[in-house]
């Protein structure tokens, strides 16, 4: 076959390819490159929105790490939720799973009941736990204060309100349950019967039988966390609105992370910045760093040594 056949049937498989690929590709550059592209472009310009971008350099950088007071605690607390909040999902997520595929009776009872929660809508959920949690009328502290115990100001409290919205995703842990469910019952018995036979305690057959089989649903579990975690903006903005009793409407403005910052998170700022005040250059800068953690974190979980499934497999 000459030079120029092989060149021919080359292209035409090149063509071929990127045909079948093109669906991917566009939807990778329409949805993921080029709001990237755009989103590092404006984060160098002054733009509102209205008149046209501005160049500026590393103006809006230097203003959102030195000047703009919201970035630090902001981040502070992601970085908080990320560590405790994921951490403490998994971990019940776990646990709740552990548990209901080892009774005997009524599974499908408590499978729903655990599981019933995830389906509440954030807004409604988010609005009955900061009634519940309400230091002054709540029925929790109520009921703290009449056992003697010291009844805290959850959501009105700084030091309270991110444990607050801990426990509301632990309320809601039905999507975990229901993924640990799946992997726990998918291990062999036959290795469990090994072990036993071996006698084994339950905590070594918990440790080398079933954390090795479901070590890569748990790497799952906190991957998606971490990335859901780092979007968090709902549920900490509608209890700080709770909390404060601001009632938000036409003309007025509520600056987010009741009480003194301590529920915002870096979501917020995105929007704050960006539709609110219309420094689309600051909102970006934000976006990046939420970007930028976002991959470290994946990166870091899903290293190839020393991670959660190589770990398990050994």
């Amino acid at each position: 076959m000459s030079t120029s056949a092989l060149r021919a049937k080359h292209r035409r498989s090149t063509l071929r390819t990127l045909a079948f690929l093109s669906p991917w590709l566009i939807g990778f550059t329409v949805f993921f490159a080029y709001p990237l592209i755009s989103t590092v472009y404006f984060s160098f310009m002054r733009y509102d929105g209205f008149r046209p971008p501005a160049w500026t350099g590393t103006k809006n950088w230097t203003y959102v790490f030195t000047h703009y007071p919201f970035f630090w605690p902001a981040l502070r607390n992601t970085l908080w939720l990320v560590v405790i909040m994921v951490t403490l999902r998994v971990a019940f997520g776990l646990g709740v799973g552990l548990l209901i595929t080892r009774i005997r009776t009524a599974t499908g009872v408590f499978r729903t009941l655990f599981y019933l929660p995830y389906l509440a809508p954030p807004v409604a959920a988010t609005m009955a736990f900061a009634f519940l949690l309400n230091p002054g009328t709540g029925p929790v502290n109520s009921i703290l204060e009449k056992t003697g115990l010291p009844a805290p100001g959850w959501f009105n409290d700084p030091t309270w309100s991110k444990p607050a919205l801990t426990l509301l995703a632990l309320w809601g842990i039905g999507d975990l349950m229901v993924i640990f469910m799946a992997a726990l019952l998918d291990v062999p018995k036959e290795q469990y019967e090994a072990a036993e036979l071996d006698g084994t305690t339950p905590w070594q057959r918990f440790r080398y039988v079933t954390l090795p089989n479901i070590s890569p649903i748990i790497m799952f579990a906190v991957v998606t966390g971490v990335i859901q975690t780092m979007q968090y903006y709902t549920q900490p903005l509608i209890a700080g609105k709770v909390a404060s009793g601001v009632i938000q409407g036409a003309g007025t403005q509520f600056e987010p992370g009741y009480p003194d910052k301590s529920t915002l998170t870096l979501p917020q700022l995105v929007y704050n910045l960006g539709f609110q005040r219309f420094d689309y250059g600051s909102a970006c800068v934000v976006a990046l760093v939420l970007f930028a953690l976002s991959m470290a974190f994946t990166a870091l979980l899903m290293r190839p040594r020393g991670g959660l499934i190589q770990a398990g497999e050994r």
